[in-house]
């Protein structure tokens, strides 16, 4: 029994990573099936977009976010957070997918411009201060997001037990607190119909989630 529970963690998590790839994979599929012949239409959207910048930052914000949940469901004892932690990781996954392939479609690099620079014309439009998102570093752009740090990710890597799902929880929900406005943004700013349905499901799926981590905490009795 034993080394039967030994092996099968490490076997699960495997499968839990190529099921990832797959998904973003699908995803990609899907969304090149789905737009065929409406590629006129798509080449409308330029590198400086709304679109275009929130599908290279949430691209990087989702790969965290993937990347600590897969942590957490290596290594958590608690049910309900391992199903979480899943959710997030295969959800954000295949968005990421999707992501991917609206700039091969509208034909745009995967990178470009300063992060969250797009977001400055919502800043602008609701009369917020403050420097502009092209002075900021990447650092900076991350920290604005909700991103975990490096150090931050090394932390929850060397934690273990009832610590590590409470620093999960921690950083997850101040990740998808930082998803939000992103979502927001191009909500407002948007136009294109796909990009905008999805950045809806951001919000919704990620408040839901944030609601569902807090349930969570307060259960495990996470302080700080």
């Amino acid at each position: 029994m034993t080394d039967e529970t030994s092996t099968g963690g490490p076997r699960r998590w495997i499968v839990i990573a190529v099921a990832l790839v797959l998904i973003g994979a699908l995803a990609f599929a899907v969304g090149r099936f789905s737009t065929f012949g409406s590629q006129s239409a798509a080449t409308t959207l330029g590198t400086a977009s709304p679109e275009a910048g929130f599908s290279r930052d949430m691209q990087v914000h989702h790969a965290q976010a993937i990347e600590m949940a897969m942590e957490i469901y290596r290594k958590t004892e608690d049910d309900e957070l391992r199903i979480l932690a899943y959710d997030i990781a295969t959800g954000q996954a295949g968005q990421r997918g999707q992501m991917y392939d609206w700039l091969v479609r509208w034909g745009l690099s995967q990178s470009g411009g300063p992060m969250m620079q797009w977001m400055d014309a919502a800043a602008d439009d609701h009369g917020h201060g403050g420097a502009s998102s092209a002075a900021m570093t990447e650092d900076e752009a991350h920290e604005a997001m909700g991103m975990a740090s490096a150090d931050e990710i090394a932390a929850l890597e060397a934690a273990a037990g009832q610590e590590a799902d409470c620093l999960f929880l921690q950083l997850m929900i101040r990740h998808h607190e930082g998803a939000i406005p992103m979502a927001d943004a191009l909500l407002e700013l948007g136009t294109d119909p796909r990009a905008l349905e999805v950045a809806g499901a951001i919000k919704s799926g990620q408040t839901s989630e944030i609601d569902a981590m807090q349930s969570i905490q307060t259960r495990l009795g996470c302080t700080g």
